[in-house]
């Protein structure tokens, strides 16, 4: 998402050898990114071991679900790429005026004639998911793969999404687990320049004050376990019992290297329930709470 934005071609670059170099071979991107110039510098930088990496994009976040607009959008992605075909196609987000049924029969007949290998869906309710796996199962397609918003201090996701992608067999790749560069730490003196001073959206997303605590204290506990407070935040958004696998971002190496730190990071368990504790859990999904010991 910060390829050709934040981040200019060199830095991009350099992002991208530290991932390659910690071993990580899952790139994600989308059609609306950056004026389509991630797409583009990702494109150029996988070109050399194509076939060692697991490519992903997105198509839908504008012009709606239905099947012209997704195709045209993979075909510009693919293009942008220097691809033939991506492993992974989100429908960037749930689009209530087209038919679901039109959206998977889209999906279906991609899957089937080889342009993608994995069906991906983000930013979709729980059951909105559940509504793609029944009418999928008419049409042979299955979602593979969810992308939804999840971090300490985004924790919606545990109520249905994640125990749902459990049960049904979907993998789940969450965004934003540093919650929009609050988790780093660098806000919680008060400084800091990142998205939540520059975007109005990501100041509202994380503007509450329960938020901002839950930042402070995961610096403190991070300054007691000698480590960067974003090692912290992806470590613990990996942890979950459903196994997230967290897409990190960052502007430039030096910002990426704490994130990339989490793959090696040993969270026992005293040290998960600590973090969990910065951050009010949020309610099952029952109307029965009180009945509940």
């Amino acid at each position: 998402m910060q390829f050709g934005g934040r981040a200019d071609a060199a830095q991009s670059a350099a992002m991208y050898d530290a991932c390659r170099a910690a071993g990580i071979n899952h790139f994600d991107t989308a059609w609306v990114y950056t004026d389509g110039q991630s797409e583009r510098i990702l494109g150029d930088l996988i070109r050399a071991e194509r076939d060692a990496l697991l490519i992903a994009t997105k198509a839908g976040y504008t012009g709606g679900a239905g099947a012209a607009n997704i195709r045209a959008q993979l075909d510009d992605s693919c293009r942008r790429l220097g691809l033939e075909m991506v492993d992974i196609l989100y429908l960037h987000r749930f689009d209530p005026q087209t038919d679901l049924r039109e959206t998977l029969e889209c999906f279906a007949s991609l899957k089937e004639t080889g342009r993608i290998r994995y069906v991906g869906l983000s930013n979709f309710a729980a059951w909105q998911v559940m509504k793609a796996q029944m009418l999928g199962r008419d049409l042979g397609v299955a979602v593979d793969i969810l992308q939804p918003m999840y971090s300490l201090v985004k924790r919606q996701a545990e109520v249905e999404i994640l125990p749902m992608c459990a049960d049904q067999g979907i993998a789940v790749a969450p965004y934003s687990p540093l919650g929009g560069g609050l988790l780093t730490g660098k806000y919680a003196s008060g400084g800091g320049d990142g998205r939540l001073r520059e975007d109005s959206r990501y100041g509202a997303r994380y503007g509450q004050a329960y938020m901002h605590e839950a930042a402070r204290g995961l610096v403190k506990l991070a300054a007691e376990h000698g480590c960067d407070p974003a090692t912290l935040a992806v470590a613990w958004a990996a942890a979950h019992p459903s196994r997230p696998m967290p897409i990190i971002s960052a502007r430039n190496e030096v910002q990426l290297r704490p994130s990339l730190a989490a793959l090696e990071f040993d969270m026992d368990a005293d040290l998960y329930s600590a973090i969990s504790a910065l951050s009010p859990r949020p309610a099952p999904a029952t109307d029965r709470l009180e009945e509940q010991e």
